[in-house]
């Protein structure tokens, strides 16, 4: 039988540390999915932040954070979230180590990806064979040979997809961070690992092959770039959960940090600019109080 939490929360970085700071001190049964490692902040610095004088390093900052979260009774899995499905007034969630739990509450606090490096010839075939969501596009490449690019859950799970679909499916990754099970699983499903890193993604008008540094050419007519976790919006969208109107780029919330959808609240970055560790505290701490007391009430309403 999957744990029941009252609340669960999706990302281990200042939004969602934050978040389980306060629902933990509510008493909340909260645990913290994801890796700090994957924060943003991890590899950066803080500074000119309220009450902090000089520089502090990202990690440490994590760090403290998720110390202070599991002294108020927080629990953290450092696994990616891969499927969230409704049922009743709680949700089940399917975590990349195949562990599943329940929850009368979700916060996501995913943050969002910054993509710094693009493939070279990427950009001219976007739409021309070259996709950034395999649950989009993938039904479109069926017999065709493809390609994922990327090191953890969203590529693995994303090769996973497509091998129900098409075959060859490669899986392109210099340093693929997933558990073993998802990797046992990737070879039985016939996904075959490369690793190496994508250097280019050859083509005119559709992609023709995919160029690794390895001087490998790789003979496929879909490139799927599927980086870091599995995106928050896909986790959304796929739940309702509105998008704001005028980028459908953000997750949408009101002043307590709730989502259209009863249950589901977010924070930090994935709810829009300004990207700022004060913003994702405030909204951590917000998110935190606000699904903790709808928690404790359908904790209630499921055992009456």
């Amino acid at each position: 039988m999957s744990e029941i939490y009252d609340v669960a929360i999706i990302g281990a970085g200042p939004a969602g540390l934050q978040a389980a700071i306060h629902a933990a001190r509510r008493k909340a049964k909260t645990i913290v999915l994801g890796k700090i490692e994957a924060s943003a902040l991890y590899k950066a610095h803080l500074e000119n932040y309220f009450g902090l004088e000089g520089k502090k390093e990202g990690k440490e900052v994590l760090e403290t954070g998720l110390s202070q979260a599991k002294k108020f009774g927080a629990l953290h899995q450092p696994y990616d979230v891969v499927k969230i499905d409704p049922e009743e007034n709680l949700f089940r969630i399917e975590l990349e180590s195949e562990e599943r739990i329940k929850a009368f509450t979700i916060i996501i606090a995913t943050g969002v990806t910054r993509r710094k490096k693009k493939i070279k010839g990427e950009k001219y075939l976007v739409g021309k064979g070259v996709s950034y969501c395999v649950d989009c596009d993938g039904f479109f490449f069926r017999g065709l040979p493809v390609a994922v690019v990327g090191d953890e859950s969203a590529a693995a799970h994303g090769a996973l997809t497509l091998s129900k679909i098409t075959s060859p499916v490669y899986l392109v990754s210099a340093n693929l961070n997933v558990p073993e099970a998802l990797i046992k699983e990737l070879e039985d499903s016939g996904v075959k690992i490369i690793t190496a890193k994508a250097q280019e993604i050859i083509g005119e008008k559709e992609v023709e092959g995919l160029m690794l540094d390895s001087g490998e050419k790789l003979d496929v007519k879909g490139v799927f770039i599927e980086e870091g976790a599995k995106g928050a919006l896909q986790l959304a969208t796929f739940l309702g959960v509105a998008l704001d109107p005028e980028t459908m780029t953000y997750i949408q919330v009101d002043k307590s940090q709730r989502t259209n959808v009863p249950g589901i609240f977010a924070a930090g970055d994935v709810c829009g600019p300004p990207f700022q560790v004060a913003k994702a505290v405030g909204e951590g701490c917000i998110a935190g109080l606000s699904a903790a007391d709808e928690a404790h009430k359908r904790r209630k309403e499921h055992e009456a």
